[in-house]
């Protein structure tokens, strides 16, 4: 076991993980039926030690719903088995408050939960959270919808997470240049960055200022100045 700063538990185990998947345990909800050391095991039910009725695994995940904590981190790779469990509210656990909802399940919770961690949604997962109505945007960057931020109060983290479309940013770039000749691109980050959706990393920003750049030049409507841009002088 390793205990960090941040209020996180970790462990590890050299082994396989028998059941295959977190996934499976959770929607069984049963005792596992095999075991390393069978011996062992026995003991340990003859001393309480351990929950014989249903899927620890999954009254550990209901636990830390309950108290709106992040879900419990699992990697399985490289023939060893690594648990986390954070100890605390994250900043934007949307998840945790949408817990407090009856007709939310457990399996809906993990799958959000992935949304709230950045962690990629297959295209089926990905459309049964539209189908309800839990997160918007485009793949790979989804985010908690609005009906679901108005519920948990992150309302204003909802737009500030959604996108303008395209010519809303390139009107920003046209009249920035309209209005004082040329721009280097520090200046149009500098406009445009803070503007873009959260949901987005650095990278991700960059490279969406850099394509709207290029699409401006394309369209005819920017054209480069050395290192910076203005607008094109072709009629």
């Amino acid at each position: 076991m390793v205990e960090f700063e941040d209020g996180r538990l970790c462990f590890s185990n050299l082994g396989q993980f028998i059941p295959g998947s977190v996934e499976s345990v959770i929607q069984a909800d049963a005792p596992e039926s095999r075991y390393r050391n069978r011996f062992l095991t026995d003991a340990m039910v003859n001393l309480n030690m351990i929950d014989t009725i249903g899927s620890g695994i999954r009254k550990m995940f209901l636990i830390q719903k309950k108290r709106y904590f992040p879900l419990p981190e699992y990697e399985l790779e490289d023939n060893r088995v690594q648990v986390t469990i954070t100890g605390r509210v994250v900043d934007v656990a949307y998840a945790r408050k949408l817990a407090e909802y009856p007709d939310l399940t457990l399996e809906d919770i993990l799958l959000l939960d992935r949304v709230q961690k950045r962690k990629p949604l297959t295209d089926d997962q990905a459309k049964h959270l539209k189908a309800l109505g839990l997160i918007e945007s485009r793949k790979p960057n989804f985010h908690i919808s609005a009906q679901v931020a108005d519920h948990s109060g992150e309302r204003a983290q909802y737009i500030r997470n959604r996108a303008f479309d395209d010519q809303h940013y390139k009107q920003m770039i046209t009249e920035y240049l309209e209005k004082f000749g040329t721009a280097k691109r520090v200046d149009i980050n500098r406009l445009l960055l803070d503007k873009l959706p959260d949901v987005l990393d650095a990278t991700q920003k960059d490279n969406k200022v850099k394509n709207l750049l290029q699409a401006l030049k394309q369209e005819g409507v920017i054209e480069p100045d050395g290192k910076s841009w203005r607008m094109s002088k072709k009629p």
